[in-house]
């Protein structure tokens, strides 16, 4: 039996923020100092959290468990940065060395993209990979679209300090393509107590995908409901069909200051200046309380990394090979459109029960669902197996959860929106290989623990080649579960961004009859 200690109120709470030894040192030494340990470490974890976390949610800090939704308006930036796949490979024949040589001028890149982003008063959404999704929010002045194309325009000058980047096989070159759209998305916050995700639904996210993927390197590309608002205030030449490329044209006088629209300011957790035991246990509940609702949006593993490695405040990078897997979960996202008033927290609670079934299905097979991210229709679920921890059989597991998550989302109830039951089905791929892991962001802010590289570019890809509620797996995946699973070949396919074409095969489903 545990000795009753001034923090056994709280001990369920604590279980999962705190590293191992201090858990357990807490127990065998109840002292004031172990105490002060335990306010310190969460303390250095408030802070931690805060860097992981959009300011809509550490800021705001919504109740863990609690389905929230709002119609909001504004100007939505994507990103993509082309080069790092030639970066990665030509560091990764150093190893450990060579992926902390790696981590620099992406870290570099990373800090001053976030600096523009940030003093222009765009709220950082997420990394996706070497990707961003920056949101500008509509304010009284109406100026959303202007900030986002000025950001852009300066996040394009400033990507000039990553031309000619040296490396062991020879000079790399970084650039980035820009798309930015304006109109209405509808946030929900999803997902149970132990695991949120913040979402952004409706087809205006989707028009703002397309129009990065419409776009060109070194170039901001706008929409035409983007171009409309700020046509009188540059020069614009077209782009693809419906389209339009903004012209730097301007000098530095004509683009203007930075107008910093601060998104709210982050509290700081306080310094404790007493050994009093009621009011230390006092403040760490207090802290408890901020940072559950930020853990919250962190997946299990990750968040058990970051407390591990929290007195650290660094995760080393690596080159692993993980199996990604990507699930293009269609036609519950789209119907936020179609929603009548009040509806929108039916599809959110929908999305919601969808997507903690699908975490279940991960999780209980080792692996980690790092987010719900964009796609030019419907929602992308992005599934780790083999990072941050690995296991013998990630491809196995990878397979297990790909036919269960299948199986979920076609026997999904979908709530009806908008006086119609959405058509719900998914495109599932899976592959292997060398991937980039570290944190990527500014080390000192805003940042995310992250996967990149081709592998997850090629799953990506393959999860797009595949028909409704099909599962398309890379051939290094098939001949490690082809024993157990039955899979049939798809025949060689030719893949955007790819060389060559790859063989691939469609995973149909666990063998019968086996030993």
């Amino acid at each position: 039996m545990l000795t009753e200690t001034p923090l056994s109120a709280i001990e369920s709470r604590l279980r999962y923020l705190l590293p191992a030894e201090l858990y357990a040192a807490m127990w065998v030494n109840p002292s004031v100092d172990m105490m002060l340990a335990v306010h310190k470490h969460l303390r250095t974890l408030h802070h931690i959290l805060q860097d992981y976390t959009s300011p809509r949610i550490s800021i705001n800090k919504p109740r863990p468990g609690d389905v929230k939704t709002e119609w909001q308006y504004g100007s939505m930036m994507f990103t993509d940065l082309a080069g790092f796949t030639r970066l990665m490979e030509a560091n990764s024949v150093k190893g450990r060395e060579g992926a902390a040589d790696l981590l620099k001028p992406l870290t570099k890149y990373f800090s001053s993209m976030i600096a523009v982003i940030s003093k222009s008063g765009g709220d950082l959404v997420e990394f996706t990979g070497d990707a961003l999704l920056v949101v500008f929010p509509k304010t009284e002045k109406n100026d959303d679209t202007l900030r986002a194309v000025r950001a852009g325009l300066r996040m394009q000058r400033a990507m000039r300090e990553f031309l000619e980047i040296e490396t062991p096989s020879g000079v790399v070159n970084l650039k980035m393509r820009i798309g930015i759209h304006t109109g209405r998305f509808l946030t929900a916050d999803i997902g149970t107590p132990r695991r949120m995700e913040h979402v952004l639904l409706g087809s205006d996210v989707h028009q703002a995908k397309l129009t990065e993927s419409a776009g060109v390197n070194e170039r901001v590309n706008l929409s035409h409901a983007a171009y409309e608002r700020v046509s009188s205030h540059f020069h614009f030449e077209d782009g693809k069909p419906g389209y339009h490329l903004v012209d730097d044209d301007l000098t530095e006088d004509e683009l203007g200051e930075y107008e910093i629209t601060p998104l709210g300011r982050r509290m700081a957790s306080s310094v404790l200046l007493t050994r009093e035991k009621d009011e230390v246990v006092e403040q760490i509940t207090s802290l408890l309380s901020s940072i559950e609702p930020m853990a919250s949006y962190i997946p299990a593993s990750v968040l058990s990394l970051l407390v591990e490695s929290a007195a650290d405040r660094k995760i080393p990078a690596d080159f692993p090979r993980p199996t990604v897997m990507f699930v293009n979960f269609i036609g519950l996202p789209e119907s936020a459109d179609r929603a009548q008033p009040g509806e929108e927290t039916k599809l959110a609670l929908g999305f919601s029960r969808i997507f903690s079934l699908i975490n279940a299905a991960v999780e209980s097979r080792g692996g980690v669902l790092k987010k719900v991210t964009y796609h030019l229709s419907g929602s992308d679920i992005v599934i780790y197996f083999g990072v941050p921890t690995a296991h013998t059989n990630d491809e196995t597991r990878a397979a297990s959860a790909a036919i269960a998550i299948r199986d979920l989302i076609m026997n999904f109830d979908a709530p009806v929106i908008g006086g119609a039951q959405p058509e719900i089905h998914c495109l599932i791929g899976i592959h292997s290989g060398p991937t980039f892991v570290a944190e990527i962001g500014d080390p000192r802010g805003r940042r995310e623990y992250n996967v990149l590289g081709d592998t997850v570019n090629t799953t990506a890809r393959l999860m797009s080649s595949a028909q409704k509620n099909q599962i398309v797996i890379s051939d290094c995946v098939r001949n490690a579960i082809e024993a157990n699973y039955e899979c049939r070949s798809l025949g060689e396919v030719s893949l955007k961004g790819k060389n060559a074409p790859m063989h691939l095969y469609e995973l149909e489903g666990q063998k019968r009859n086996l030993p």
